[in-house]
């Protein structure tokens, strides 16, 4: 089965095959270029709506995906992405093993087959050329016989008339003489050109013509067998990748079976858990008995004096507790936060409250009058801390000790700050010993650098270390407080506050705070007036008989302070005062400078604490 020979006369039907081959081959590659674009698209599609659903950093919704559900989703947007991935290799492999190797492979076909018809009409050509040759030749051979037969026709003529004469029949003759010669030269030329041209016609037909044809044949048939091993990688492109993909959904079904929904519900008691006790049951009060009425631990009235917030002292005042919170939980939900660094301590002494009639019993509100009344009323004593605390739970704003939360969250909210705080003391720490290794390269190879240049650097990270240790020891120090690790803060502490509290080991600061009787119970002030008198005497009387701190270490004043706010002492940079009172978290040292004392900002000053004064503590 051959081309040359079967379609040696289809010269033309040929040339529109291949050329119609071509154009299939253009029209594959053009679906496989779609198809490329395709799972570029999905994949990119893929990838934003992996990402379109990813949690977004320092949100809640990265609080979410603790639960097993949230991560099984999480992974599953991974894999997502990994199966976008998948379909981009998809894309790749197609153009680089399809598109341009046959995009490549058409430009060369194209260029074989013109180089082959075109052979094919310069034999065409030369075999038409061949053809005008004998027919030139014959016709011109016709011509010479014709003229021969006219001349040897006029010549005989010429012989048989008596009146012609003699010369002229003699040229006749000649004449005819010179046709007969012509005719034979034309006729032996014609011979010639037959003999060439069928010589020719015979290679060109069975030579010539095969050949070309059979080229073109064989030059279709690898058009045909690249176009079929080309849907071959069309197709095993996709196998490739099948391995993979499965994969990817088998981690999908993995990160599904690793969903744990008592796990979750854990979780879900670790975020919300409060850490308080559930409410006891409501002792019957006997409204008949003139006696004064005793109410239990968990009773849900409260007199309207006690519903605002007071502070104990010698144990004198008693209030009621908030009865759905247990005592020691209250005492650590109401604690007002340490702002650092807070305005100095105000000194101002409480406003006087006149003396007066015992007021009588007053009738007994809703719960939630009561609640509302106690956090809304005024406190009685106020220092400059527990204004401004007071003003940023009006204003909404969360307490630095997270003192607004439960125990549980709150201890949690805690750990999470200190853990933070010690993140960045060690990356200040890491920076500190880098600045000190090229203080140390500048040192020893002075060409490199100034090393006096990094001092001022080295200082402030130094700085900026304290403060963050200061920071961190605060809140370590409320931690170990929520965690019941920690003793009851100090009247040395407290005075520091500004806040003078109850000898017992819960505080509560601007709140109502009851004392247990004896059998147990909590019970009620019978006046609102004699609490606020009493709670001034004692107030007066912590004043007037406190002595002057003793001297527990030294300083340096390393800036100067203009101290403008009550409580503060301007200092001088340079100057050595005396320290009474060490910083306790809230970023302000209490010094003495002669008689005058106040705060000054710890930053502001180098202390030198006397290991063996009272009150002093050492720090690593």
């Amino acid at each position: 089965m051959s081309w040359g020979i079967e379609l040696w006369d289809q010269f033309d039907n040929l040339e529109k095959h291949t050329q119609w081959g071509i154009d299939i081959l253009e029209k594959y590659i053009k679906f496989v270029k779609e198809r490329t674009e395709i799972e570029l698209s999905y994949a990119k599609q893929l990838r934003n709506l992996a990402k379109k659903y990813q949690p977004k950093k320092n949100s809640k919704e990265e609080e979410e995906y603790r639960y097993t559900a949230c991560k099984a989703f999480l992974s599953t947007l991974n894999e997502m992405n990994d199966y976008a991935g998948q379909h981009e290799v998809i894309s790749e492999n197609m153009t680089s093993h399809i598109t341009v190797e046959l995009a490549r492979y058409v430009q060369e076909l194209k260029q074989e087959r013109k180089s082959y018809f075109h052979d094919g009409r310069k034999a065409q050509q030369h075999i038409e050329i061949c053809w005008k040759q004998l027919e030139s030749s014959k016709r011109r051979f016709e011509r010479d016989c014709k003229e021969a037969d006219r001349a040897q026709q006029y010549f005989e003529k010429m012989d048989a008339d008596i009146n012609v004469t003699k010369a002229d029949v003699e040229k006749a003759r000649q004449q005819a003489q010179v046709r007969h010669q012509m005719a034979e030269d034309s006729r032996a030329d014609y011979s010639s050109i037959l003999q060439k041209f069928n010589h020719e016609q015979h290679e060109y037909y069975h030579t010539h013509i095969p050949n070309i044809f059979q080229k073109i044949q064989e030059m279709e048939e690898r058009r045909i067998l690249r176009i079929g091993e080309s849907m071959k990688t069309y197709a095993e492109v996709d196998r490739q990748v099948i391995p993979i993909i499965g994969k990817c959904l088998d981690e999908i079904v993995k990160a599904a079976e690793s969903i744990d929904q008592k796990n979750d519900s854990q979780l879900v008691i670790e975020a919300y858990k409060s850490g308080f006790e559930p409410p006891g049951d409501i002792e019957f009060e006997d409204y008949t008995q003139p006696m004064k009425r005793t109410v239990s631990d968990n009773s849900l009235s409260n007199s309207r004096g006690e519903g605002k917030p007071e502070l104990k002292f010698g144990g004198k005042s008693k209030g009621k507790l908030w009865p759905f919170i247990k005592k020691n939980k209250l005492m650590s939900l109401l604690t007002s936060p340490h702002q650092p660094p807070p305005p100095p301590p105000a000194s101002a002494l409480p406003t006087a409250v006149p003396n007066g009639p015992q007021s009588p019993k007053q009738q007994k509100e809703p719960l939630s009058h009561r609640f509302n009344e106690f956090m809304t009323s005024k406190p009685k004593i106020h220092c400059f801390r527990s204004l401004k605390r007071g003003l940023s739970l009006k204003l909404g704003a969360a307490p630095e000790d997270f003192s607004n939360l439960p125990p549980e969250q709150r201890r949690k909210k805690l750990q999470q700050k200190v853990d933070e705080l010690n993140k960045e003391i060690q990356k200040e720490m890491d920076q500190r010993d880098a600045i000190t290794k090229m203080k140390d390269v500048y040192l020893k190879n002075p060409q490199m650098g100034d090393p006096a240049s990094l001092d001022h650097k080295l200082t402030e990270v130094s700085q900026n270390i304290d403060k963050l240790r200061l920071e961190a020891q605060k809140f370590e120090a409320w931690l170990a407080e929520v965690e019941g690790r920690l003793p009851a803060r100090s009247d040395q502490a407290r005075r520091q506050s500004g806040m003078y509290e109850a000898q017992n080991p819960t505080t509560v600061n601007n709140c109502a705070q009851d004392r247990e009787s004896p059998d147990g119970s909590y019970t009620e002030e019978q006046s609102q007036e004699s609490e606020v008198k009493v709670l001034a005497t004692d107030f007066d009387d912590e004043f007037d008989d406190e002595e002057p701190l003793p001297a527990i270490g030294t300083c340096k004043a390393l800036y100067t302070f203009e101290g403008q706010n009550e409580g503060t002492i301007s200092v001088v940079e340079g100057e050595t005062l005396y320290v009474i009172e060490e910083d306790k978290g809230d970023g302000w040292t209490r010094i003495r400078r002669n008689e005058e004392e106040g705060y000054v900002p710890t930053s502001y000053v180098e202390v030198y604490l006397d290991k063996n004064a009272k009150g002093a503590k050492t720090y690593i």
